[in-house]
């Protein structure tokens, strides 16, 4: 099928790009997912991977993965409290759509 023979239906509440958008289209949504990829990484590395981000808005968004089952939070019962994230299996089938955006990024932007 070539490109012009391409349906392209409309972006309604069924629309699958639209659905996409709504998990992801955070500002740094993607960018927290990217630095998580396959590891496991607590809370102070993420901070110091994601320059520009403040705390309120990395606790924020955490939250929505969480919520949204895109990330899993593990809580230690410690003091200091020692919290670590992972991608979820949902999640993780984000990484081949974060992977286009850096390959188009180094291919065209930086």
């Amino acid at each position: 099928m070539n490109k012009k023979s391409k349906i392209i239906s409309p972006c309604d509440e069924k629309c699958p790009v639209r659905a996409s958008l709504t998990l992801l289209s955070g500002k740094w949504t993607l960018l927290i997912l990217f630095q998580i990829n396959e590891n496991v990484i607590r809370y102070g590395e993420l901070k110091r991977a994601i320059p520009g981000i403040s705390e309120k808005m990395l606790i924020q968004e955490l939250n929505m993965l969480v919520e949204n089952k895109l990330v899993s939070k593990k809580v230690y019962p410690e003091i200091p409290p020692k919290v670590e994230y992972s991608l979820t299996e949902l999640g993780l089938k984000t990484l081949p759509v974060v992977d286009k955006l850096a390959e188009f990024g180094l291919e065209n932007l930086v």
